[in-house]
């Protein structure tokens, strides 16, 4: 007798193995119903920010691992579950550009419903906050414990597990900056500069985020290469003018 694949097996709600594994029913019933949003363009806001969500979540799952694969020794390990996360902030990052597509006025009608609620409030973020710091010291006792000088780490050869390493911090720290920077020219193209958001917070202290770096020891030492590097004593750096060497070349 032919098995008959169109009956479910898994437990659940759900009419399909489908539905009750991924729980569709309760995924799709989290975004407000037709009969309750003021805009249509209320989905595309909450698909957009409820699924950054769900990558934050498995990127910095993917992240906390890493640190115990740190702190266990297993390096190779670590930096592969690394540029996971990081491809996961990648895509997040791409799907901003949705919000291009939502109007200046049609988000202040939006805003109407959204209370105080800010993406400072972010469980996402947060979490990334708390891995990424998590990260760093479990690297700076993995440097520490192996006896590593940095600045020589870096001169030497790209295909050590702890350079490897390093970098996939690097690529992380670098494609949080890079959403920081897509979200707040969206943020901006949205509800202008100087505008006050949801939170009662500038919209322009989000531009004072870019900068910020989760890792700036690995940051620093591309400095220290470039200072002690062969080309440092014949192109100085012109302290008036510091994109511009005083020998007159461009750096």
């Amino acid at each position: 007798m032919a098995k008959d694949y169109s009956v479910p097996v898994l437990n659940g709600p759900g009419t399909t193995d489908y539905a009750r594994y991924m729980r569709t029913d309760a995924l799709l019933s989290l975004q407000r119903r037709p009969d309750e949003v003021i805009h249509r363009d209320e989905l595309l806001f909450q698909t957009v920010h409820q699924s950054t969500e769900l990558w934050l979540k498995l990127a910095c799952s993917e992240v906390q691992e890493a640190v115990r694969q740190v702190r266990a020794g297993s390096v190779d390990t670590a930096t592969r579950l690394l540029t996971r996360a990081a491809l996961g902030v990648e895509l997040i990052t791409g799907q901003l550009e949705m919000l291009r597509h939502l109007s200046p006025w049609t988000f202040q009608t939006i805003r109407t419903v959204l209370g105080h609620g800010s993406g400072f409030e972010s469980p996402g973020w947060r979490a990334v906050q708390r891995a990424s710091q998590r990260l760093d010291t479990a690297f700076d006792t993995l440097v520490t414990e192996r006896g590593v000088d940095l600045v020589e780490l870096y001169q030497g050869s790209p295909d050590t597990d702890l350079y490897r390493l390093a970098e996939a911090m690097i690529e992380w720290d670098e494609r949080i900056s890079v959403w920081r920077v897509r979200h707040y020219k969206i943020a901006t193209r949205i509800i202008g500069h100087q505008s006050v958001g949801t939170k009662g917070t500038p919209v322009d202290v989000l531009s004072r985020l870019i900068s910020h770096k989760f890792f700036p020891e690995l940051w620093r030492i591309r400095t220290v290469l470039t200072d002690s590097g062969p080309m440092a004593a014949h192109c100085p750096v012109d302290e008036t003018s510091p994109l511009v060497c005083s020998a007159g070349g461009a750096s």
